[in-house]
């Protein structure tokens, strides 16, 4: 099935896609941009974008692996305590200075 029109992309190219990137590397991180790069391709108009992702999700080989399920449970612990002062406001500094 076609799944990019402007691109002439088949949902046979992003499982093949897929499947090329993770046997060269089983821990790499799998994004839309590397499957079009893989395949020689760039995104044009975005329409096929949802049926895009609904493909590559539908994929087996499209895990993250084990090793690096973990960080954003830890990335979104550390952001918790980097909020910004009530100041950060440009408009705020401006009228103050």
């Amino acid at each position: 099935m076609i799944i990019c029109h402007c691109t002439n992309i088949s949902d046979h190219d992003i499982r093949a896609a897929i499947s090329w990137m993770r046997t060269a590397d089983p821990q790499t991180i799998i994004t839309p941009g590397k499957i079009y790069h893989a395949l020689g391709k760039s995104a044009d108009c975005g329409g096929c974008m949802p049926l895009f992702l609904d493909t590559m999700r539908s994929d087996d080989n499209l895990e993250v692996p084990m090793q690096l399920r973990t960080l954003r449970s830890g990335a979104s612990q550390e952001k918790s305590h980097e909020r910004r002062s009530q100041g950060y406001r440009i408009s705020k500094q401006i009228t103050a200075a």
